[in-house]
C-alpha cells in the first residue's frame, strides 16, 4: 500500500519533481494551509509542514511529521503525537533571516532610530541624545546554534566581544570570543552590554528571563528576544524598562502572542516590537532551505536512514 504524504510547504514545480523522485512512488497531496482539512491531515502517513496540532492528536496513521519551523514546542505537548510518530524540524533554514532581523533591531536601538521614527510620524525635529556602539561592546548570545552563530558572525565583524551560551559545551567558534554553558549564565549577565536570546520554549527555559535575571543584567544594557516569547516574563521586563534599569528591549516574539492591543509594553518608548515576522518565508532563501531539508529527509526516510533534525 502506497504511503500518503501531505505537504503544506509551498513548492515550485522543480521542487515538487524532486520531492516525487525522493518519495519513490508515494501518493503526495500538495495543499495550501487555507484550504487544508482535518480529514486530509488524519489520512496522511507523512506530513511535511506545520499543520494544526489538534488535528493530529494521537493519529495512529501518522508515522512522521516534518515541521517547516525550527521551533517544535506546540508538537511536543503530551497527547499531540503518538509515541511512535517521528518528529523533525527545519533547524538550519532560519539562521540568516532571524539573525539579520534581530541584528537590525539592535543597531536601530543603539542609534535610537525607532525613537526618531516616532518623531518623524509626529513631525518633530528633535534630538534623542546619546547613543551606543556595537564596536567594543560585550554581546551575550543565549542559544549559540544556527541562528546564534549567524548573529555572532555579524557582531564579531563589527568589533564586538561575543560570548556564546549553549546547553552543551563544545569547541568555541572563531566568531565567538568565549563559549559557556547555561550553568554559568548568572555570572555572565553583569558583563554584557547586550543580551540576545534565541532560546526555544522548553521546561528549562520558560520564564528564564525574569525579575532576578533582569536585575543581574548590566544597568543600561539591551535585551533582544528572537527565540520564543515564553522565555521572557513580560511583566518583569516592563518593570525593568519602566524603572530605567535597561536601555531598551527589541522583541520579535512576545508572551502572550499575539500581543493584546491594551498591553502596556506597546507604549514603553524604549521597546522595539515586531510581530514574530523575522522567520517564516519573508526571506525567499528561507523557504528554499526549508524545502531542501524536507526533501533530503524524505530521501532518508525512504532509505531507512537516520533523519536530520530529529526532535523525537
Amino acid at each position: 500500500m502506497k504511503k500518503k504524504i501531505l505537504s503544506v510547504i509551498p513548492m515550485n514545480g522543480q521542487q515538487k519533481r524532486e520531492l516525487e523522485e525522493a518519495a519513490q512512488g508515494a501518493e503526495i497531496l500538495y495543499q495550501e494551509m487555507n484550504e487544508l482539512t482535518k480529514e486530509q491531515v488524519q489520512k496522511a502517513n507523512i506530513i511535511l509542514g506545520n499543520v494544526p496540532p489538534a488535528w493530529i492528536e494521537e493519529s495512529e496513521q501518522l508515522e512522521w511529521l516534518h515541521l517547516n519551523s525550527a521551533g517544535a514546542d506546540a508538537y511536543v505537548v503530551p497527547g499531540i503525537l503518538n509515541e511512535k510518530t517521528l518528529l523533525t524540524n527545519s533547524t538550519g533554514a532560519y539562521g540568516k533571516a532571524v539573525s539579520e532581523h534581530m541584528f537590525a533591531m539592535l543597531l536601530a536601538m543603539q542609534k535610537k532610530l525607532h525613537l526618531y521614527r516616532d518623531d518623524q510620524k509626529k513631525h518633530v525635529w528633535g534630538d534623542q541624545g546619546e547613543v551606543t556602539s556595537i564596536t567594543d561592546s560585550v554581546i551575550l548570545i543565549l542559544g549559540a546554534g544556527n541562528i546564534g552563530t549567524h548573529f555572532a558572525a555579524m557582531a564579531h565583524a563589527l568589533g564586538a566581544y561575543v560570548i556564546g551560551v549553549k546547553r552543551h559545551l563544545g569547541d568555541c567558534p572563531d566568531i565567538m570570543d568565549e563559549l559557556h554553558t547555561m550553568e554559568e549564565l548568572e555570572s555572565l549577565l553583569p558583563k554584557a552590554d547586550v543580551v540576545v536570546s534565541f532560546l526555544p520554549a522548553t521546561e528549562a527555559t520558560k520564564g528564564l528571563i525574569n525579575k532576578r535575571f533582569l536585575e543581574n543584567m548590566k544597568k543600561g544594557s539591551f535585551l533582544l528576544n528572537g527565540g520564543r516569547g515564553a522565555v521572557v516574563c513580560t511583566e518583569d521586563l516592563c518593570q525593568a524598562l519602566e524603572q530605567g534599569h535597561l536601555a531598551g528591549a527589541a522583541l520579535d516574539v512576545t508572551e502572550p502572542e499575539p500581543l493584546p492591543k491594551d498591553h502596556r509594553i506597546w507604549d514603553i518608548p524604549n521597546v522595539f516590537l515586531t510581530p514574530h515576522v523575522s522567520g517564516f518565508y519573508h526571506l525567499p532563501e528561507t523557504l528554499n532551505l526549508v524545502v531542501k531539508i524536507a526533501i533530503e529527509n524524505v530521501k532518508r526516510y525512504e532509505k531507512g536512514e537516520s533523519l536530520k533534525n530529529l526532535v523525537k
